[in-house]
């Protein structure tokens, strides 16, 4: 199984919730979007602990079970199908969530978020996280 992180399931792996360490134990690979780590970036910047924050996003991205996904035009194809599909059928979900989504599609791998409104991506697949302590 291969699994793209959205921010708060990364957020939530690195505060050891057991709802995402179990899902990632399982795993044979990671993928962070670089929509998700620029929302990072920005949640460090505005934080008070952003050098510790950025050393932690550098060790996750150094494992060798992680990959970092770039934004390539087959990524921006499917973010404007994905885009014009959502506004169509009246459900839209925020910009980058739909970055996110098109990565992980992209990538062929299961999307972990906390996030509902990911169901209204058509093709997804999707894992809804529950925080269970």
């Amino acid at each position: 199984m291969k699994v793209t992180l959205d921010t708060n399931a990364y957020s939530a792996l690195l505060r050891g919730r057991s709802e995402v360490a179990e899902r990632i134990r399982r795993t044979q690979h990671i993928f962070l979007s670089t929509i998700v780590v620029g929302e990072l970036l920005f949640g460090f910047r505005n934080g008070s602990h952003y050098e510790r924050n950025q050393r932690e996003l550098d060790d996750f991205l150094a494992n060798p079970y992680v990959s970092l996904l770039p934004v390539t035009l087959t990524t921006a194809d499917r973010f404007g199908r994905l885009a014009a599909a959502l506004r169509q059928a009246g459900t839209p979900i925020p910009t980058n969530d739909i970055w996110i989504a098109a990565h992980a599609m992209e990538a062929g791998a299961d999307l972990l978020s906390y996030d509902q409104h990911f169901r209204f991506v058509a093709g997804l697949v999707w894992t809804h996280l529950v925080r269970m302590d």
